[in-house]
């Protein structure tokens, strides 16, 4: 039987409210990761902060409602974080941000023990915990971060000596461009780079080379959690022991099950 997959997803948790409709969705980089990786027969926890409020309550019940642990979610006085949406032809534009008490969030020894226990841990750049991935990497745990489109980002310069899978999300260089941003960002530590073009699919690159993989078609209806369910798909094929090419098939295949239906999940 194969041996049960688990994976931490850390950080950032959010409320995304739709203006145009009032409709609110949870949601948030790292829960969205979470939340898809039991979708696909994995297991997975989540760690971060919600509110006092009643979206704390909301988001609490909805990520357990999923099947995903959330032994490790504390309450803290205060808003749970809430994204501002707009839906253009499909396409999710994101709006205001409202931090709340996302702004008060940092691990804490236990939260760490817990994350270690997991095969794999899972982290975007508004997570707030750049400054403890070294400890994550020190006791031998691979990390995965979401980096998203911020190239050059002081975050993405410190945390990425930390980072064994790195996923960036970007459609408007060349090919050219991508492949020598790649070079450089595996050269900081990863030891696999990945970025994510929308409508173009994915590369990937290992060190040794450079792997491509288009779209799987689907009607897109909102794509709001595309890149999370990709990087669930391609994290869960790789403990699974896939190649990388199977890998991007995966996080393709999650991401087009997802565009088909409004909010992340």
């Amino acid at each position: 039987m194969d041996k049960e997959i688990k994976i931490a997803a850390v950080g950032d948790n959010c409320i995304d409210v739709y203006d145009s409709t009032g409709e609110a969705f949870p949601g948030g980089n790292p829960v969205n990761v979470a939340v898809y990786v039991k979708r696909m027969g994995g297991n997975s926890s989540y760690t971060g902060v919600v509110g006092t409020d009643d979206n704390g309550k909301i988001m609490i019940e909805a990520i357990k409602a999923k099947g995903v642990d959330t032994s490790h979610i504390r309450i803290l006085e205060g808003n749970t974080a809430v994204t501002h949406v707009e839906l253009k032809d499909g396409d999710r534009i994101l709006g205001d941000y409202e931090e709340g008490v996302m702004a008060d969030f940092r691990l804490r020894d236990e939260d760490i023990d817990f994350l270690c226990s997991h095969d794999l841990v899972v982290t975007g750049i508004w997570g707030m915990i750049e400054s403890n991935l070294h400890l994550i990497k020190e006791r031998g745990v691979p990390v995965a971060f979401d980096f998203a489109d911020k190239i050059d980002h002081e975050i993405t310069h410190k945390a990425l000596p930390f980072v064994d899978y790195a996923f960036f999300s970007c459609d408007s260089k060349s090919n050219y461009e991508l492949y020598e941003f790649m070079k450089w960002v595996k050269s900081k530590g990863p030891s696999i780079v990945v970025v994510t073009r929308g409508e173009k699919g994915s590369i990937a690159y290992d060190g040794n080379e450079f792997a491509e993989f288009g779209i799987i078609k689907c009607e897109v209806v909102d794509s709001m959690g595309a890149g999370d369910s990709y990087i669930a798909g391609f994290l869960l094929g790789l403990l699974q022991g896939k190649s990388i090419a199977e890998c991007m098939e995966k996080g393709a295949q999650s991401s087009s099950e997802t565009i088909g239906y409004y909010g992340a999940w």
